[in-house]
């Protein structure tokens, strides 16, 4: 296995392990599901001494919530698929936008979205997702 290869595998293991992470972390907004949740079922319990809280607020919080954990999982699908497809050298371009949106995912993401772009922009892996074109026209 040339050195390629192996640094594309290894950053296929650890786009696995932070699309996990990230899948762990976009359970997060649950916290705001149930608050919302809660306001709908008992507004009376968050009353304190004025009126209860407005009944949109509730859908509010869940909406809010739920779009939240929605992007999170899509993010987090989105990692995992990017390093199946450098393992397999597929999806030169995907890869390269799911390694940039990586660096917004601190302190790991950040980490591995740069190694990644540092990899995926030699030519010699370029080489590797376009073995039959010209590398001019694959860039």
């Amino acid at each position: 296995m040339n050195q390629d290869q192996e640094h594309l595998s290894l950053l296929s293991i650890f786009h696995y392990i932070v699309g996990g992470i990230a899948a762990l972390f976009s359970f997060f907004p649950l916290i705001y599901i149930v608050l919302g949740a809660l306001f709908l079922m008992i507004p009376n319990r968050f009353a304190g001494s004025g009126p209860p809280p407005p009944f949109f607020l509730g859908w509010i919080f869940i909406v809010l919530g739920g779009g939240l954990m929605l992007v999170g999982w899509a993010f987090a699908v989105c990692v995992i698929l990017a390093g199946r497809y450098l393992v397999r050298h597929k999806h030169y371009i995907f890869c390269l936008v799911i390694a940039s949106l990586n660096c917004l995912f601190m302190p790991f993401g950040t980490i591995l979205g740069v190694f990644t772009i540092v990899v995926l922009v030699r030519p010699s892996v370029k080489a590797l997702f376009y073995p039959s074109e010209n590398l001019e026209l694959a860039v």
